[in-house]
């Protein structure tokens, strides 16, 4: 397989092997051997059908089984769903369970439905019980004290059901984007609540301690609630959890009540899937789609993955247990952008959709038939007996024989209780060079920032080809398509070319969920997928895309409307030209007014109480003061030169991102807890000051906590980058990601 710049940084800094300075000791056809040797268990013919099939471009398995497979870890799976109990025994062992999943690089999903409500009796201590809220600040805390130790922090979907006396709180508890920054959350939507919707009626709050209605609610003010969140910032998403429970294979083994962090995997509690996707642009060959070859490796896909779930050693009994009761896959796809790219189809399109469940299905059928026939060789997963296999109850209806296989999977047996899941597929997509999961392209043009602030253009390759192809490329031309992402605007590229090569936000809501939904229709699981809106949708625009979802039988749907989010990037629109031809001349701080305003935060270190002082002028953050107590000598000394060297910076207008970066996890001897974050030194307490000031609008600071007017000098902290290389970051497949170096939050 090729492998790009991207793909080689991506790899060298995420998978392959390192010594103990920190140096790579694998290559690419290294990696490949390590897990296929691994996964094979020793048999060598497996062993290089499943090298072949890695370094074919067609496939690669979810990013822990590539990194784990071989090493002393092992473990394989990405997504769990951990069983949250109405306990303060079963709460905490959930926090200690996640915090191991975390450490071994896996996501955690939870349902809190089953904490009772704030405020309820609590007959044990005959005192109240302070609801699922104040829990899920508990489990968020907790990822953040894990990830001080570990790779990244940890991955969690919160979910509660929409018949919770706390919903309200609960949908707008990430009002406020630096609430619960380590959860994802959604509302777990009933049928019964969206036809109260519809008829514009009353529906029940139950608790789920003594089962009886508190409350009841008008549909349509709650739905307009959720509505609302989601326009102002993407949160909460929603799950239709009555149509994943009529999907769920094994309904004797238990109710699906959470997924995991992405939404894509529907899960029992303590169970986990192994995932992995097919690169559908590989199979586009001479003008034609090579259906035979797509059909093998998909059968050699589901032996990978099956085999997956026998090598992986689960960070606990009860998920082994359950993983090998059900023995759950999820192959699912990246690259259709570029397929359709390559096919001359319009993503928004009838053509489009049409093809996309037309692949969907015949992946989908074909998993079943492989895993038939798994199971004649191994036999059928153990919780076989009850499911929807052995009842003949699979929901499929489409072009290809279903009839036949439902009677001869009641016959055979299946090996799998689920074989298809979409998922993200950042950094694998990446690799494989190609585009992620079943999202339209983010950007035909976009910036990556490299070493020394040298700014680099990456540009589509089938994009590319076409504008040579018509004669049309130029650097110049790029570089207009760089400043938005999109060509939709130039009318000197052919409206042919236009109307092909879309992107996100080209694309209408309508179409973005039109193709989730020809997708979910053959997949057993759920789909991944953002549905991107630009910064002026309304709020009716989005009440309109989730019934549009729940109306074309979606499992769930993730929003987001763009700059809507104080934090996020500004990925297109970069002035790289401007930039270029800006003249070299030397920095000069601007002046310090007489009166200046800001903001005093008191933060614990571990050399003691740290007041940090931001002062701010019209154009944002202006100069840093800091005040430590009694310390003197040296402490107050390096404090002091980090303050004038921050203040020199902010008045040469240097981001102050891009300073705290520089600061943050500096570490001393002594590290401090403040309100659930570890403070590492008291330069890394100065980080987190400046982005703390970056994440509150002045304004509003001065008129809540001081009770004056507001300042009409309001700022807004609208964009940041990547932690980790500094280039634009983007929203899809429900999670922030880097299409430089990989990173993702989720």
């Amino acid at each position: 397989m090729y492998i790009s710049e991207n793909a080689l940084k991506v790899l060298e800094r995420r998978y392959l092997r390192k010594d103990s300075e920190g140096n790579c000791v694998e290559t690419w056809a290294d990696l490949i051997k390590r897990v296929a040797s691994n996964i094979a268990d020793g048999d060598k013919a497996k062993t290089e059908r499943y090298i072949n099939l890695l370094d074919s471009g067609s496939f690669l398995p979810n990013s822990p089984t590539l990194m784990n497979a071989g090493n002393d870890l092992q473990q394989l799976s990405a997504c769990f769903v951990l069983p949250v109990e109405d306990s303060i025994e079963g709460i905490f062992e959930s926090i200690k369970n996640a915090a191991l999943i975390h450490k071994s690089g896996g996501g955690t999903g939870f349902s809190f439905s089953n904490l009772r409500e704030q405020n309820a009796r609590v007959r044990s201590t005959n005192g109240i019980s302070s609801g699922p809220i104040s829990f899920l600040k508990v489990f968020n805390a907790a990822t953040d004290a894990v990830k001080q130790g570990g790779t990244r922090r940890g991955a969690n979907m919160a979910i509660l059901s929409i018949n919770h006396p706390d919903i309200l709180e609960f949908i707008t508890c990430k009002e406020d984007i630096n609430n619960l920054t380590n959860f994802n959350i959604s509302v777990g939507i009933t049928e019964e609540f969206m036809q109260a919707v519809h008829n514009d009626e009353e529906y029940p709050l139950i608790s789920p301690h003594s089962g009886k209605v508190t409350k009841k609610m008008k549909a349509v003010e709650v739905f307009n609630l959720i509505v609302e969140m989601a326009h102002k910032n993407g949160e909460p998403g929603i799950v239709f959890l009555d149509r994943i429970n009529n999907y769920n294979p094994t309904p004797l083994a238990g109710t699906i009540e959470s997924t995991n962090p992405c939404g894509e995997q529907p899960l029992l509690a303590n169970e986990a899937c192994n995932l992995g996707s097919i690169n559908l642009a590989n199979f586009w060959e001479d003008g034609e789609y090579n259906w035979d070859k797509l059909q093998q490796v998909v059968y050699d896909c589901v032996d990978f993955l099956d085999d997956v779930i026998d090598r992986s050693q689960f960070p606990l009994k009860a998920i082994d247990h359950t993983v090998k009761q059900n023995r759950k896959i999820g192959l699912g796809v990246m690259g259709w952008s570029d397929l359709l790219y390559q096919m001359k189809i319009p993503y928004n399109s009838d053509e489009g959709t049409l093809l996309g469940s037309k692949i969907m299905e015949f992946i989908d059928y074909h998993t079943k038939v492989r895993s038939m026939e798994l199971a004649e060789q191994k036999g059928s997963f153990p919780n076989y007996k009850g499911s929807i296999y052995e009842n003949g109850n699979l929901i499929r209806e489409g072009e290809l024989n279903w009839d036949k296989l439902r009677e001869d999977i009641a016959k055979k047996g299946i090996r799998n209780a689920t074989t298809t899941t979409i998922a993200p597929t950042g950094t694998i997509s990446m690799i494989a060079n190609t585009s992620s999961g079943v999202e339209p392209q983010f950007s035909l043009v976009y910036v990556k920032n490299v070493m020394d602030g040298e700014k680099l253009l990456y540009v589509n390759p089938h994009f590319e080809k076409a504008v040579r192809d018509a004669g049309l490329y130029s650097a110049e031309l790029m570089e207009r398509v760089a400043e938005t992402g999109s060509i939709q605007h130039m009318e000197d590229i052919p409206a042919e070319i236009r109307e092909v090569f879309v992107t996100s936000h080209d694309i209408t809501p309508e179409w973005h969920i039109r193709m989730q939904a020809a997708f979910q229709d053959f997949v057993d699981n759920a789909v991944s997928k953002t549905i991107n809106f630009t910064n002026n949708a309304s709020v009716e625009d989005i009440r309109i895309t989730y019934e549009l979802a729940y109306e074309l039988g979606c499992k769930g749907v993730t929003v987001y409307r763009d700059g809507s989010r104080q934090n996020q990037v500004l990925n297109v629109g970069s002035s790289i030209k401007e930039e270029k031809e800006a003249p070299c001349t030397q920095l000069k701080p601007r002046q310090r007014p007489e009166f200046t305003q800001g903001m005093t935060r008191k933060i614990e270190t571990g050399c003691g109480h740290l007041y940090v002082t931001i002062n701010y002028d019209s154009e944002g953050p202006f100069e840093l003061f800091t005040t430590m107590g009694k310390v003197g000598g040296c402490a107050s000394a390096q404090l002091e030169a980090i303050a004038r060297l921050v203040s020199l910076c902010l008045r040469s207008n240097i981001d102050s991102d891009v300073i705290a970066r520089q600061l943050k996890a500096i570490r001393c001897p002594s590290p401090m807890w403040n309100k659930g974050d570890v403070v590492t030194s008291c330069a890394d307490a100065v980080a987190k000051s400046l982005e703390k000031f970056d994440l509150i609008e002045m304004g509003d600071f001065i008129s809540k906590e001081t009770g004056s007017a507001p300042s009409s000098g309001k700022r807004h902290k609208i964009n940041s980058t990547c932690p980790e290389c500094g280039s634009s970051i983007q929203h899809e497949e429900g999670c922030l990601k880097c299409p430089s170096c990989g990173w993702s939050k989720c």
